[in-house]
């Protein structure tokens, strides 16, 4: 099989889908690997690092869609790329297409078939490739959310663990999954005061004999949800629903009753944000300001660390890709139910519920596809 790796074009995206040890598994293999000039860069990987293991250099994109049969990327094709799609491919990278309708219509007109990383889902119900970059993202919605509660960046200029005499600031985590827990772990090891908030009594349970003493659980309805927010100096967006839109569990009006300078960081963004007033933006223009509040909404924080992202996503990642590239996408997906969750268009039908409901399309079921 030719296996393409092309360049991250989406803004300031400079994590690269495969890194050169990666590569050179899959050259081991008996697999062509087709790497854009350049793709690794962003990640410290230079193109003679993959040349020297056998890969072969594209001089541009559209060589290396053209020529492979299946594509590994990190961030969802844009429009740039949806014209370089094509029956036969597989593509195999983070799609979040719920929130997105024009991405998904054009996945579909393409005809290629779209293996979503944050869908595939084991027995388990853990994601596995949306595991490492969720815990990148949890812990960076910390930090970020420290820098942006500044005074010199609009915050109201609380410094998150305080000092001796000074109360430290109030963290607010909706969602316990893997970025919620990471984003806890951090606020509280850097010595805020932080409630997270989840609907599961289970994981509830289970977050109370993991979790530092200055971490308070709290069971996740509309009334204790207000309260927290008025308290809170930090806010950190933390639900997923996989494979569908986030609940919008923060309402405009309820800004009115945060603190002037709060911040709110929705990691939940790239599936449309669990904050009503939270729109994506980019790395160059990370917040915007709504009645008083710092909203950060960048739909692909780990990009900022793309050393530490590129080798977490490949080391999670490439089980999954050999096995698609020795199998095929429907021998593999035959042969391993957490791949089958992964599939949401195949070959111009929608095939995962979230998609099929987000925007009223026909659902069909991939068993009778594979």
């Amino acid at each position: 099989m030719i296996i393409g790796v092309a360049r991250e074009i989406k803004t300031n995206e400079n994590r690269v889908a495969l890194v050169p040890a990666g590569a050179e598994v899959l050259v081991g293999d008996g697999h062509t690997v087709l790497v854009e000039a350049g793709a690794g860069l962003g990640s410290g990987f230079a193109d003679a690092a993959y040349e020297d293991i056998g890969a072969k250099k594209a001089a541009h994109a559209r060589a290396v869609w053209a020529e492979a049969d299946m594509i590994l990327k990190v961030k969802e094709p844009i429009s740039p790329e949806w014209s370089l799609m094509r029956p036969g491919q597989t593509v195999f990278t983070y799609f979040h297409f719920a929130a997105s309708e024009e991405l998904t219509r054009a996945v579909v007109q393409s005809g290629c078939v779209a293996i979503a990383y944050e869908t595939v889902q084991l027995a388990s119900g853990e994601l596995p490739l949306l595991t490492p970059m969720s815990e990148v993202a949890g812990r960076m919605a910390v930090q970020e959310g420290a820098k942006y509660l500044e005074a010199v960046t609009g915050g109201s200029g609380i410094l998150l663990g305080g000092v001796p005499g000074v109360l430290p600031a109030e963290v607010l985590v909706i969602g316990g999954g893997v970025v919620g827990t990471n984003a806890a772990r951090m606020a509280a090891g850097l010595g805020a005061s932080v409630t997270l908030l989840d609907l599961s009594l289970e994981r509830l349970r289970y977050l109370a004999d993991v979790m530092p003493a200055n971490v308070k659980l709290l069971y996740s309805n509309r009334r204790n949800l207000l309260d927290q927010l008025a308290k809170a100096d930090l806010v950190i967006g933390a639900v997923l629903v996989p494979g569908t839109k986030a609940p919008k569990l923060v309402r405009r009006e309820d800004l009115k009753a945060m603190k002037p300078g709060s911040v709110v960081v929705d990691v939940s963004v790239d599936q449309g944000g669990c904050i009503e007033t939270i729109r994506p933006t980019t790395h160059e223009n990370p917040t915007y300001t709504v009645d008083g509040v710092v909203h950060y909404g960048v739909a692909n924080m780990p990009a900022a660390v793309p050393r530490t992202s590129t080798l977490a996503l490949t080391n999670a990642t490439l089980p999954y890709a050999r096995r698609l590239a020795r199998d095929g996408w429907r021998g593999a997906c035959r042969g391993d139910h957490a791949l089958m969750l992964g599939l949401n268009v195949v070959e111009s039908k929608v095939v995962y519920p979230g998609v099929a409901e987000a925007f009223g399309l026909p659902l069909v079921d991939p068993q009778g596809l594979v």
